[in-house]
């Protein structure tokens, strides 16, 4: 069995390598027409950053693993291709700001059936909107020359998270794989059940239709962003009334009906998943003329954007009604710990709100580049998931400079704001970055993971995300 995949991001890659581990006996070649991004597999220095992937990638790559920019050779001899393309939101048109741009996926369908000579299982690995798999089935029938050739459609959502993708692809809750209820679909969902039961136990491959497959993935999104912006919507409940969101959090997450997953209060969720995706879900029920199920799930997104708001005015109220030439050290541009992925993060429109105001923000994140971090902050909304977009002319934003450490940030800066929740910064010598910063010095912990009684005890002014207000901020509050 020969298996290949187009596209070579988070999703692709990682779990390529997966099954290239476990099934030493298919040969998995993941394909992508971004030269540089190849390149950057076939070497030490992989395109993402992932725990623990390297060490899987060494393993069988150039041994059943390999990655190539010959689409068409290795797509053309392949038995299951699986698509990971993007999946963008639309930012013009019809839709636009909410459905998800399908150019990719129908660029990767006349590929496969341009090259095939054989019968293939095509793989929607994406997240991809209900029913693209009908859609696909017709551009795969009409552009394939070949009458003899049969192409059975497969929806096989990733649950994977990163920062923990490597473990959750080895031990995952489920696997789900959807497929159309007939001799030939049930025969590939079972050709595509018996590569992953090599290492997963069947009782964990679950299968459905295609429609219940593709609607699930955008399910679980939802109701993760959902549990993500309900506990930050306490949060600022919280602040008003002098309760902890973190004792809040953990009352309730002592509930076994609610348990104690996805109830960190923070600045706000990122990632290229969770907005996407209940947007899409949105036009998806608007489109068949659910605008009151459409509304409910807005309202988690708004959430979210409050929530990113409601930290940059807490900064500004705090520090006098003015952040203008004040230089702001940011701790984690990545919208998570353990990964350089910057899509989505809250600290995009963070930096870009205190900016606004006229302040000077000096980032710092252990895993994400001067020059990813200077592409976030001059891209439109929307055009950070497109693959070659570039800079607007204001690319060296004046007010954004990027250090190589944590010190340089703090140093001279008149506060610290944490955004991503990075292990290493709770172990700085916040002592030390204090003697250098500008009186008074203020900390803004978006993630709550710093010691808040020692740094108040050092003389810093606090504010953490969800607790009882600090007496020199509630002046201002009066």
């Amino acid at each position: 069995m020969k298996i290949a995949c187009i596209g070579a991001g988070y999703v692709g890659g990682p779990t390529m390598a997966m099954v290239a581990l476990h099934c030493p006996e298919i040969e998995v070649v993941v394909v992508d027409i971004n030269e540089e991004r190849i390149k950057a597999w076939n070497s030490d220095k992989l395109p993402i950053y992932e725990p623990g992937l390297l060490e899987v990638v060494k393993e069988c790559r150039g041994r059943n693993l390999f990655f190539s920019t010959d689409t068409k050779k290795h797509v053309g001899e392949a038995d299951i291709v699986f698509v990971s393309v993007n999946t963008p939101t639309k930012t013009t048109g019809i839709g636009a700001g909410k459905a998800a741009d399908l150019t990719y996926w129908e660029g990767a369908a006349r590929l496969i059936a341009s090259v095939s000579t054989s019968s293939k299982i095509v793989v929607e690995k994406s997240t991809v909107p209900v029913k693209t798999a009908e859609a696909i089935g017709k551009v795969l029938k009409r552009n394939c020359q070949d009458p003899n050739v049969q192409f059975e459609i497969l929806s096989n959502p990733e649950f994977l998270a990163e920062g923990t993708a490597i473990e959750d692809l080895r031990h995952p809750d489920r696997v789900l794989i959807g497929g159309s209820d007939t001799e030939s679909g049930r025969k590939a969902i079972e050709s595509l059940a018996s590569v992953y039961a090599h290492w997963i136990p069947r009782e964990r491959i679950l299968t459905a239709n295609l429609w219940s497959a593709e609607l699930a993935k955008l399910t679980a999104n939802a109701f993760l962003a959902q549990r993500i912006s309900s506990i930050n919507a306490i949060s600022a409940l919280c602040e008003a009334t002098g309760a902890d969101v973190q004792q809040v959090a953990h009352a309730i997450g002592t509930d076994s009906r609610i348990g104690p997953k996805f109830l960190n209060a923070s600045v706000g969720f990122g990632g290229s998943c969770f907005q996407k995706d209940i947007l899409n879900l949105c036009y998806v029920c608007e489109s068949v003329g659910l605008k009151e199920v459409a509304e409910y799930w807005y309202q988690v997104v708004s959430m979210n954007d409050y929530q990113k708001q409601r930290f940059v005015e807490r900064v500004i109220s705090a520090m006098f009604n003015t952040v203008s030439k004040k230089k702001i050290a940011i701790f984690g541009f990545a919208f998570k710990k353990d990964t350089g992925d910057t899509r989505e993060t809250p600290a995009v429109d963070v930096c870009k709100g205190l900016i606004r105001d006229g302040a000077k923000v000096c980032v710092y994140d252990p895993e994400v580049t001067a020059e990813q971090i200077f592409r976030d902050l001059s891209a439109p909304k929307f055009e950070w998931d497109r693959p070659n977009y570039s800079r607007s002319a204001s690319h060296m934003l004046e007010n954004v400079q990027v250090v190589q450490d944590a010190d340089a940030a703090a140093e001279g800066a008149h506060a610290i704001c944490v955004l991503t929740e990075w292990d290493a910064f709770k172990t700085y010598d916040y002592q030390a970055m204090y003697d250098k910063m500008t009186k008074p010095a203020f900390i803004f912990d978006g993630r709550n993971i710093l010691d808040h009684a020692k740094l108040r005890e050092i003389g810093f002014i606090v504010y953490a995300l969800g607790k009882p207000l600090d007496a020199f901020l509630q002046k201002n509050y009066a």
